[in-house]
């Protein structure tokens, strides 16, 4: 038992850092390293050299953050380049005016353009920008950040074009197509439960059947195209692409006619540019395969030790698209004018960002290295065939701790895919059920209800919307376990 307690003392530290003592997640990692440091030279004695051990983990973790950050930094530039332009405005502002039903209405914003925000930037950007328009449509602040929260949820995991799914590929070494089909399975199994409670809190009445019809069709329409971009291309489009897609569609099953018609997307081509290019270069780079090939062997390849080597694919790393689609919208008209202080802008927001993943893929690398997380793994492992229906309320603790799902997946994929290899359970499915836990953690993590209600000016009533999202969360977590607990009983 004492073995099993100081390995999960590293996390018991971070989780108290940032839960209790409210420090940011860069230091709390850093604590969190610490610890793990001493206990890996005083106490876990490693079979070969201890120097060596921590020389490998600190250089994968390194490498892991910049790999990471080459997708960070052009989305947070995009972003800030689409805000200041004002794009972001004109497309959330078209879709609000395009119907006066209020359910319709939040469909559109929390929804849909809450999925498209997360899927191209991610890090609390629909609920900044989607909960202000929902309470300007006369939503109350507390239901409009409710909505603006659960209307991304089943996005999260492949926010800011995949960084989630790409975070737990560099921790596990598993597939990313892989754990991106069966992430989005997971989601697109509870997603129209959580769509149709999304609706009802929408609304002072119970859904009519013409609206229950409304809100099955908006659910096919963004999880139809959601789930075949994840099993046919990756992580890097599921969300983005999905919505896309599916709002394009839902206005011209649903809205056809009047506005909606008149709408077109037309009026937007420019804004929606750097989104169609990084759409059209994905599909390219990830569906033709001597395209794929040519750019996937293009590697630059660094040995930190001693037969251990990591690998860098700048032509066909996620990041090297988008920046491509922020270069793209650059190109109209005079809108590189507003290029430098939207790089610069999102160099000013990575910084923090930057320390907190060297943190906590550090500790994660440590634990590793040091077998802590195989002795996890084993007491874990002892709930036996229970553990597929647990293991997305560890994924929903990493988030509620850190307030990212990123973070949470650098936390605790290892020790999920250690544990169904210790339970003979797919290692796939397990790293799924950690990033479907992880996504729908962000509805009840404090970081993120606090950051929104400032957003609309309600500070102190926090708790009105932890009110409405607790249950939900709980009903979505309770959903993919049953799914995970039949699939695993399944084989």
């Amino acid at each position: 038992m004492v073995p099993v307690l100081l390995a999960a003392a590293p996390l018991g530290v971070v989780l108290v850092g940032l839960g209790v003592l409210k420090r940011s997640a860069a230091v709390a990692g850093v604590l969190g390293v610490v610890v793990a440091t001493v206990l890996a030279l005083t106490y876990f004695r490693p079979a070969g050299s201890a120097a060596t051990l921590a020389l490998v983990a600190g250089a994968e973790a390194a490498h892991a953050t910049a790999t990471i950050l080459w997708i960070i930094l052009p989305a947070l530039a995009l972003f800030a380049f689409q805000k200041r332009t004002g794009a972001i405005d004109r497309i959330r502002n078209a879709l609000a005016h395009i119907t006066e039903e209020r359910r319709v209405q939040a469909i559109l914003i929390a929804w849909f353009f809450g999925l498209f925000v997360e899927g191209a930037a991610g890090f609390g950007t629909p609920v900044a920008l989607g909960a202000p328009l929902l309470v300007g449509l006369g939503y109350s602040p507390a239901r409009a950040v409710s909505l603006a929260l659960l209307g991304h949820a089943a996005g999260v995991s492949f926010g800011a074009v995949g960084t989630p799914v790409l975070a737990q590929v560099e921790v596990t070494g598993l597939g990313g197509r892989d754990i991106a089909g069966r992430t989005a399975t997971l989601h697109a199994i509870a997603a129209p439960v959580l769509l149709g409670l999304m609706v009802r809190l929408a609304g002072d009445t119970p859904l009519t059947r013409a609206e229950l019809g409304t809100t099955g069709l908006a659910a096919l329409c963004f999880l139809v195209p959601y789930l075949a971009i994840a099993w046919t291309i990756g992580p890097e489009l599921p969300t983005l692409g999905g919505a896309l897609i599916g709002v394009s569609a839902f206005i011209a099953i649903r809205l056809r006619g009047g506005r909606a018609a008149g709408l077109g997307f037309g009026g937007l081509r420019a804004d929606l540019l750097p989104y169609l290019v990084i759409l059209v270069l994905v599909l390219f780079t990830r569906l033709i395969p001597p395209l794929r090939q040519a750019l996937a062997s293009y590697v630059w390849q660094w040995e930190i030790a001693p037969g251990a080597t990591v690998g860098f694919q700048p032509a066909y790393h996620p990041g090297t698209i988008l920046l491509l689609g922020l270069l793209a919208g650059a190109l109209v008209g005079t809108r590189r004018r507003t290029l430098g202080g939207a790089v610069a802008e999102a160099i000013w927001r990575i910084l923090p960002v930057a320390l907190a993943l060297l943190a906590m893929l550090a500790l994660s690398r440590i634990m590793v290295q040091f077998g802590m997380i195989d002795l996890l793994a084993a007491a874990a492992a002892r709930t036996g065939v229970l553990w597929p229906l647990l293991s997305p309320a560890v994924g929903v603790l990493g988030t509620f701790i850190t307030g990212s799902a990123t973070a949470s997946n650098i936390l605790f994929s290892e020790l999920q895919v250690t544990t169904a290899t210790a339970l003979s359970l797919g290692p796939g499915l397990m790293a799924a059920s950690q990033g479907f836990g992880a996504a729908i953690g962000n509805v009840i993590a404090p970081h993120n209800i606090i950051a929104g209600s400032a957003t609309v000016g309600m500070i102190g009533r926090e708790g009105d919307v932890l009110t409405r999202t607790s249950g939900v969360c709980a009903v979505y977590v309770a959903l993919g376990g049953l799914v995970l607990l039949l699939a695993a009983a399944w084989g």
